[in-house]
């Protein structure tokens, strides 16, 4: 499901979205990592943000 940006409230920071752009944009910031990279790390281990940085890690 895509996330409704008009709706205020605690954003869910503990999964990556990769099919929303704003989200890719952070992720791709904050884990010092290329769209693509990011793209094949969820891919790979699911959208869960531990996962993705142990992978990324290795």
């Amino acid at each position: 499901m895509a996330d409704n940006l008009q709706k205020a409230g605690q954003q869910d920071r503990s999964r990556i979205n990769v099919n929303e752009r704003w989200e890719l944009q952070y992720w791709t910031k904050e884990l010092g990592v290329s769209a693509e990279e990011l793209q094949q790390a969820v891919k790979a281990v699911g959208p869960s943000v531990t996962a993705v940085r142990t992978h990324l890690r290795k």
